[in-house]
Order: C-alpha cells, then structure tokens, then sequence
C-alpha cells in the first residue's frame, strides 16, 4: 500500500475522531488498512470495530462520539441526555440511548450502554444534532429529556426529573410551553402539571 494512502487514511481517522472501518471504505480507501495501521499501532482500537488516532485529541463528550459511531440510529436520553446537556447533578456511568419501538437491541457492542425504546413522535420528536469530534452526534433537547425523565420516574426516580425540571428552569433552557409540549407527547402533562406550576409561581 503506498505511503501517501496510509497518510491519508491516518490523517482522515485524526480528524473524524472515531470512525469503524466501512467510514474508511466509504472515504475511498481499502478497509483492510484500518487493520494494517491497527496492527502496526498507528490506530488504536477501542471497541468492537471502532478506532480512532492515538494522537486524537478526545473531550469530554467522547463516550458519546463512540456510542453514535456503534449504534448509528440510538438518540442519547434521559439521564445520559442530562449530562450531555450539563443539567443537573446527574454523571451516569453508562450511556442511555433510546430506540425505535421494534428495533433490535444492538449486539456485540463493547461499550457500557443502556437501552430505552420509544415509539412514534415520542422518538422522533426533540431530537438536536450536535458534532462531537466529528461524529454526528443526536440527543433529546433540555425540554424532551425533563418530559422523558416523568416518564421514567418510576425506574430513574421521580428526584432525578424534579431536579432536571428545576435546573432546566433556572437556566432558562425551556418554555413552560416547550415543556409542556413534550409533555403531551410523552402522555405525562396531568403528572408534570404540578411540578410546573410550582417552579412557576
């Protein structure tokens, strides 16, 4: 393989952050050589088809670069959306995703994930794309993660949405409209009705 192709091949890995083989493939460059420069310790592995440059330079968002380049069509929720977010107190250890009702759940994935599955509006809607290290990154908005968060209350507990619904309030990081949107798509307005009102009064 000439040296100006695996120079570039390098170069395109430092710059996408994190990138499985078939982003190399897709760039116009033999897969295998993703595994040469492995081999030859110019990239690093860090999961199951996942590399990156070991000169990269990784910020504090990078367990989210690595869990949108695995799982392609997960949105980052609920508690791990709240970190994404800087809302609350919250610094989970795993990162949620959630997806489509009827996906399968991803498979020989070595990254510490946890998985949620929504349906309808209640997947699509409040999605923003952020660009972490080069990586497309989707996570549930400030107002459709505190709506998801009363949702999931009696698994994640109610004090971690009261205290989302709060911090997000105080930063002005939504509208009691925008709230309560989300809300009714998650089917939880009667339950959160209370809570708003409280920090708005």
């Amino acid at each position: 393989m000439r040296s100006d192709t695996t120079t570039r091949v390098r170069e395109f890995v430092r710059r996408r952050g994190v990138v499985r083989p078939r982003d190399v493939e897709e760039a116009g460059y033999p897969r295998a050589l993703v595994y040469r420069l492995r081999d030859r310790g110019e990239l690093e592995q860090i999961g199951r088809g996942l590399f990156r440059h070991p000169e990269a330079e990784l910020t504090e968002k990078h367990m989210y670069a690595e869990a949108a380049k695995a799982v392609p069509g997960g949105v980052v929720c609920l508690i791990s959306s709240l970190a994404f977010h800087g809302v609350g107190t919250q610094n989970p250890a795993r990162i949620w995703l959630a997806l489509e009702r009827g996906s399968q759940r991803p498979t020989a994935v070595d990254l510490p994930l946890e998985f949620a599955w929504f349906s309808g509006e209640a997947f699509t809607a409040g999605v923003e794309v952020h660009d972490v290290e080069g990586v497309t990154v989707r996570v549930y908005s400030p107002a459709k993660t505190v709506a998801d968060l009363f949702k999931y209350r009696n698994k994640l507990g109610v004090d971690v949405a009261i205290e989302a619904l709060e911090d997000g309030w105080r930063r002005r990081l939504f509208t009691v409209d925008e709230l309560m949107r989300y809300a009714a798509v998650c089917r939880v307005e009667r339950v959160i009705r209370p809570y708003v009102q409280a920090i708005t009064a």
